[in-house]
């Protein structure tokens, strides 16, 4: 195969040479913000060339699309670089316009965004796209002070009122059709937040052309990408993130078991069985000694989730219990307990349904507060201690989630102690940059003497490689 993509490289057509650079080039961006983007892929990409029409962007982009990205997750970064590496047009050095003062001063914003809601109206793929071009050119334009021209979106939709334009088009809609019923207007407005989105897209992708024009296509690469979503700051998501962790939760949990279930299957051998061990030896007069051990048994651990679900550290919460209770069936008893200044124990709301609507429950049903609402780990460990220590086994895991910031309180760190002492694990998942433990009001290197880890957990990536470790 690699000697085909010699070939392939050493003889290609001459009006394809600078596009199989391209390719290259593209995949390696594609590795270098996080996509498994393979050797074979980058080879299926030069095969797929030939059967599609170059000049059709959408189709190029789709087939690409369909021999490197493995992952929906990777899919947002690989349209990113593929805007930047296949620009909708060709961005020479002197391409951007030169916008003058007399330009400027003949402008009318208000006449451009009566021009814009005409074309939004009418739903024209390159009309949109032209009137982004022109956004770009007239708000988003900034001369740096050694005479440079620079182009900023974020420019361009502080004067383009997005909330407003679909205001306007619905509105427009109704003047034109008269009273519209509820359905009628969820479909309007949906159509109407495809074409914005399209605009904001197209306003995005020529900010982007045109910085590669200045500063070079791989510069502009590297800096536009946003990491892969497993590596997003739980703290950092908006919707459309949290939206895509959460498709991820359950085919990672099947990953993970599977995983899991091998890695027992093929651990090591359990005791010396000095039975048999003898009895096969009779024969050669224990010449050679041929050992054999009792097969392994693999146990499957208990699990206590101890959860800190105050505001500080929710969305951290959330995506680690969606996804230890996704692996329910690795442990042969899982116990889910919550807490913000006082705890409550939350199993029976996990045991069925889905576990975003036992979320849900949890914050509405459980007692969690019973003084001001802010996180009390002393009380909350002290009351786990008083009515469920004892239910701690030498099979037993403790997993305790949260940030260790207790307001100043008592920390009852002798709690933690104990449960060491009772459990065969007790870690610690501190969603807090490792750097911040023990300043201000937390108190983590209390607790952390009494566990037998401390780990930072701050995206999917870090919480799958931890979950494997302990399942």
């Amino acid at each position: 195969m690699s000697d085909q993509l010699s070939n392939v490289m050493s003889e290609p057509p001459p009006d394809l040479d600078g596009l199989l650079q391209r390719v290259l080039d593209f995949v390696q961006a594609l590795r270098r913000a996080g996509v498994d983007a393979t050797q074979s892929e980058a080879i299926d990409a030069f095969r797929a060339l030939p059967h599609v029409e170059l000049l059709e962007r959408k189709q190029l982009r789709e087939a690409l699309a369909a021999v490197i990205v493995t992952s929906q997750i990777h899919r947002r970064s690989f349209d990113d670089l593929f805007d930047v590496y296949f620009p909708a047009r060709h961005a020479d050095e002197d391409d951007t316009p030169m916008v003058t003062d007399e330009d400027i001063e003949e402008f009318d914003p208000d006449e451009y965004m009566k021009e814009l809601l005409e074309n939004l109206m009418e739903s024209g793929d390159e009309s949109i796209r032209k009137m982004a071009r022109m956004a770009v050119d007239r708000f988003g334009r900034v001369e740096g002070r050694d005479g440079g021209v620079s182009y900023f979106q974020y420019k361009v939709f502080r004067a383009v009122d997005m909330k407003q334009l679909m205001r306007d088009m619905l509105a427009e809609t109704v003047e034109d059709e008269g009273e519209l019923t509820d359905l009628q207007e969820r479909l309007y407005r949906d159509e109407f937040e495809a074409r914005l989105r399209t605009f904001t897209q197209e306003v995005e992708a020529e900010v982007r052309r045109r910085a590669a024009a200045q500063r070079g296509v791989d510069q502009v690469a590297d800096r536009m990408t946003r990491p892969p979503v497993e590596e997003l700051d739980f703290f950092h998501l908006n919707a459309e993130d949290q939206a895509q962790l959460r498709a991820q939760i359950r085919p990672l949990a099947r990953k993970l078991a599977t995983r899991v279930a091998v890695k027992r299957k093929h651990g090591k051998d359990g005791r010396l069985d000095v039975r048999k061990t003898v009895r096969q030896s009779l024969s050669t007069g224990g010449v050679p000694f041929d050992p054999t051990f009792k097969p392994r048994k693999p146990h499957r651990p208990e699990l206590f989730v101890i959860c800190d679900v105050s505001g500080s550290v929710a969305s951290f919460a959330r995506f680690t219990l969606m996804l230890v209770h996704s692996l329910q069936e690795q442990f042969s008893k899982v116990r889910s307990f919550a807490f913000i200044d006082t705890l409550d124990e939350v199993t029976a709301l996990f045991e069925q349904g889905e576990v975003t609507d036992a979320i849900k429950r949890m914050m509405s049903e459980a007692e969690l507060v019973w003084l001001d609402g802010h996180s009390d780990y002393g009380h909350s460990l002290e009351r786990f201690h008083a009515e469920h220590a004892r239910d701690i086994s030498p099979r037993a895991t403790v997993l305790i989630l949260g940030d260790a910031r207790n307001n100043y309180r008592q920390a009852n760190a002798w709690v933690l102690q104990d449960l060491e002492r009772r459990a065969r694990r007790v870690f610690w998942l501190n969603p807090e940059p490792i750097q911040f433990w023990g300043t201000g009001d937390s108190i983590a290197h209390s607790y952390g003497r009494y566990v037998q880890d401390m780990v930072e957990v701050r995206n999917l990536k870090q919480l799958t490689k931890f979950v494997e470790r302990i399942a």
